[in-house]
């Protein structure tokens, strides 16, 4: 079945008013018509001087209304003078002829058409902005011969991409594909190649505007015929000279490849190969095209109608202060409509999340706040009880942290780390689950004394810190990654219902390749914990976690909290408190209750020097995770052999070498003398990040 290919240009196409009110687009007494495609001279119909050269002659098949041009022996579609590139414009195409173009195809097929199409030297080039060169058949490689050797123009189809399937009838690449055409081509040949040797295979320039409208990427259409637009112009115009042009009001310009064509300027009408060229249009009674925007702005002077361009502006003033106010209008109106309808979805998406999530969070089932976070108690599903930490803001800082912890937990596999259960990022803020852990943390147990929280016994203590070396250790030495959590506190050691020791909080921790010995970041930590070292020098190391560890291991040997403003302004500090207290041999002094009544005093003696070692302003000579944890691990298995007196008093009296031990103020904690020595230990004031 074949198809009818009347279909208009829509670039620019001017419509045309009245017959009689229009200007001549023919020579007189030529046919201007053949069924419904308009002839404009240079074309004609007729007698020799209805057409200006053979190449333009056209003939009119009367039985069938169809016209033909014998020059490049093709039927005639429509013809165009001229056209603008956009409304408006005062730039100008050539003049375009649309035609029917035969369609080469391979020698498989039934109806084999090997032939090109060459329109060589005539004044017809195929447009390169209104074709594009298409191939039909599957896996079918074609290219464009006969060009310029450094142009190589073809596309490739494929029939076995199933993306390229989905995307049928767009000529994409699934049995047909396409590409562009080069500026100022007239001769059309291909080379077939594919690796279906006996299929049959298609090429042929066609009209974008046809093809966007057609599917080829099934079974190609019964067509011998594709239309085609040709640009065409007329290389040696001499009906007027250039005085005469001028007067006429016609313009002239050059193709991309050379060729000269005319046309009418914008705001004038006509055809300029015609007496009397390009006219005014007569703006008031045309009102499709005129530029007045009331007919009562047009005036007649002496038979010559104008526009009145005051009143026209005053107009045109009004209109688009008018329609400014109005699309203002609209956009308040949007936006106002748009707070109210997020508003309105903000409300249902909370009740949503009521629905879904129980309690929505109630006041009564917080279990702790933080810098990040608040921590409650939740439920699942299948019934287990576990600690939901939501975020306090949609704050950049907080959300990394939060990512960060989902990343650190991930990697880690240990008993006395708080496992990550899951995570809800689909919410406002994120949400992190863990494991509930009944019996809270250890600051409230060291420092918040009361019916709820009951003593820790000596070897309650004992065990607690073995278990945060083993898993500090485990970070700094078995994960993956060695991993350092920068915030080691009382408050980030939660404890289960058998008292054990469980470290949480790794907002703030940071993996490091195995090759790394620090990282270098802005100073975070809290205060009473943080490192020296790492607050002078902005470098994290592992030794900044034991720094951290040893201030715990105070905590748990003097029940003291880390920073407290009823000791004297120089030991305010737990760190520097207690490293005085060793020397001035009143350790028994400082010591919890639950500590001090401890029969063996070797134990107590041994973790106090080893929180001494830990405390060192120098990294490098603090122990490691791994012999702290093996150190406390020994004090465990020798626990029940009796006190050493000679020892307990050899440790007492131990002098601190002012090199490789942490350096003190000379002066007691209760007197206000203070010390030269730079190696004295810093009394931060710095607040809790």
């Amino acid at each position: 079945m074949r198809i009818a290919f009347f279909l208009l240009l829509t670039y620019g196409l001017v419509e045309e008013a009245s017959v009689a009110a229009s200007p001549a687009i023919a020579q007189p007494k030529c046919k201007n018509m053949c069924g419904d495609v308009k002839i404009p001279y240079p074309f004609g119909i007729g007698p020799a001087d209805c057409y200006m050269s053979n190449w333009f002659k056209i003939v009119c098949n009367n039985v069938t209304d169809k016209a033909f041009l014998p020059s490049i022996n093709m039927e005639v579609l429509e013809i165009n003078i001229s056209d603008p590139y956009g409304t408006n414009s005062y730039y100008f195409e050539p003049g375009l002829i649309r035609v029917k173009m035969p369609i080469i195809s391979s020698s498989n097929c039934i109806n084999q058409s090997t032939n090109g199409v060459d329109i060589s030297g005539t004044p017809f080039f195929f447009s390169s902005y209104r074709n594009n060169f298409v191939s039909v058949g599957c896996d079918n490689l074609v290219t464009m011969n006969g060009l310029d050797p450094m142009v190589v123009v073809g596309c490739k189809t494929n029939c076995s991409n199933q993306k390229l399937k989905d995307k049928q009838g767009t000529c994409s690449g699934f049995n047909c594909c396409q590409t562009t055409v080069p500026y100022g081509i007239q001769v059309l040949n291909v080379d077939f190649g594919s690796t279906h040797r006996n299929s049959c295979k298609h090429a042929f320039l066609a009209e974008t505007q046809w093809l966007n409208k057609t599917d080829l990427s099934n079974d190609f259409p019964d067509l011998d015929y594709v239309p085609v637009v040709l640009e065409w112009t007329v290389p040696n115009f001499t009906a007027f000279d250039f005085k005469e042009i001028r007067a006429r009001h016609i313009y002239w310009d050059y193709t991309s490849y050379g060729a000269k064509y005319y046309y009418c300027l914008y705001g004038y009408e006509g055809n300029p190969y015609l007496s009397p060229g390009c006219q005014d249009r007569n703006e008031c009674e045309d009102q499709k095209r005129n530029r007045c925007p009331d007919k009562a702005d047009c005036e007649n002077t002496e038979g010559s109608y104008t526009c009145n361009r005051r009143k026209s502006r005053l107009k045109i003033a009004i209109i688009v202060i008018c329609t400014s106010f109005g699309v203002l209008f609209l956009l308040f109106i949007t936006w106002w409509l748009y707070k109210v309808i997020k508003k309105r979805n903000k409300i249902k998406l909370k009740k949503k999340f009521f629905k879904r999530n129980g309690d929505h969070f109630n006041e009564n089932r917080i279990l702790g706040k933080g810098g990040q976070g608040t921590v409650y108690k939740g439920m699942l599903i299948d019934g287990r009880i576990v600690a939901i930490k939501k975020c306090n803001t949609v704050d950049e800082g907080n959300l990394e942290q939060f990512i960060n912890e989902i990343i650190i937990l991930s990697q880690i596999n240990h008993r006395n780390v708080v496992k990550l259960l899951g995570c809800c990022l689909e919410t406002e803020v994120p949400l992190l689950v863990y494991e509930f852990i009944s019996n809270g943390t250890l600051f409230q147990y060291l420092h918040e004394k009361n019916e709820d929280f009951p003593l820790l016994t000596w070897d309650m203590r004992l065990r607690i810190a073995t278990e945060i070396a083993g898993a500090l250790s485990y970070l700094h030495s078995a994960a993956s990654l060695p991993i350092y959590h920068r915030d080691i506190k009382s408050s980030n050691i939660l404890l289960d219902e058998k008292y054990r020791a469980k470290i949480a909080d790794f907002g703030t921790s940071r993996s490091v390749a195995v090759d790394q010995t620090h990282v270098t970041t802005l100073v975070y930590g809290t205060f009473g914990y943080l490192d020296p070292e790492y607050f002078q020098t902005s470098q994290f190391t592992e030794k900044s976690d034991v720094y951290s560890f040893g201030v715990v291991l105070i905590e748990l040997l003097t029940g003291e909290k880390p920073v407290s403003s009823t000791r004297s302004p120089e030991c305010r500090n737990l760190s520097t408190y207690f490293v005085l207290s060793l020397k001035e041999n009143r350790l028994f002094d400082i010591l919890d209750t639950q500590v001090s009544k401890v029969g063996n005093k070797d134990e107590v003696m041994a973790i106090a020097n080893l929180a001494k070692r830990c405390l060192h302003l120098n990294g490098r000579k603090r122990p490691t995770m791994i012999e702290i944890m093996m150190e406390l691990e020994g004090v465990q298995k020798v626990s029940s052999i009796q006190p050493n007196f000679e020892e307990l008093e050899y440790i007492r009296n131990e002098e601190m070498e002012p090199k490789d031990e942490i350096s003190i103020s000379e002066s007691s904690c209760l007197e206000s003398s203070t010390a030269s020595s730079s190696d004295v230990l810093p009394l931060l004031s710095i607040k809790s990040i």
